[in-house]
């Protein structure tokens, strides 16, 4: 299981990150102690740092330093702060990438799972989220149930991998829509409408019957009982 540590001094943000690494199948621990950033991080052994730039004593620059100093594990860094000197800086400080806040989640647990494809040899650890037996695997795009794989068009594996990662979470029509789009899945409202209305199909003709909900009004649900 890889463990990424992260270093973020607003708890909603930290809390949400952890979660969602969580649904991956990822191990998260979020910075306790501010004042001994390094420490932490040399107890937990992490594969992957996210990094904040501004935080409580000393920023993320200084810890980004302090562990290019020894190490290097992949740093990805967040931050409200994406003026071009700041975006620089974090790079030539030794990140390996950098996100600017607000973010999709969607889009942070792709540029982690890069950066450990290109750190670490996935070998047998790709990344694969589970619901209701159902297996998806997100290094080949693939989804197994019960030792059959499901073919899945791009749009219907795109849908599937936001519903899973948010598993038991209700997601708007505009969230999914702008996921799409960021992934140029290019979707209006009919064409997503017909593309749930697919994979709703692929889905019960391999036995998942029921696996996602619409919720009237406001979106799609994908329940893991």
């Amino acid at each position: 299981m890889y463990r990424i540590f992260i270093v973020e001094d607003d708890q909603g943000i930290a809390d949400g990150i952890r979660t969602c690494l969580m649904n991956w199948g990822m191990d998260g621990r979020i910075v306790c102690d501010f004042r001994n950033v390094m420490e932490e991080i040399n107890d937990y052994n992490p594969h992957l740092i996210i990094l904040d730039i501004t935080l409580p004593y000393m920023g993320g620059y200084h810890w980004c330093q302090q562990v290019r100093k020894d190490s290097n594990v992949p740093i990805i860094f967040i931050s409200s702060a994406t003026d071009n000197m700041n975006i620089i800086m974090a790079m030539n400080m030794g990140a390996d990438d950098f996100i600017a806040k607000p973010f999709d989640q969607s889009v942070l647990i792709a540029k982690i799972s890069a950066l450990l494809r290109r750190t670490y040899d996935y070998g047998q650890n790709s990344l694969k989220l589970q619901a209701q037996g159902a297996i998806l695997n997100t290094d080949n795009n693939t989804l197994v149930y019960q030792g059959e794989t499901v073919e899945l068009s791009r749009n219907e594996y795109r849908i599937l991998l936001i519903l899973m990662q948010n598993k038991n979470k209700v997601v708007s029509r505009e969230k999914l829509m702008e996921s799409l789009w960021e992934t140029d899945c290019f979707v209006d409202e009919n064409t997503l409408t017909v593309n749930v209305g697919r994979l709703r199909k692929t889905l019960e003709s391999a036995g998942l019957k029921g696996l996602i909900k619409t919720k009237f009004g406001v979106g799609y649900l994908l329940e893991d009982k």
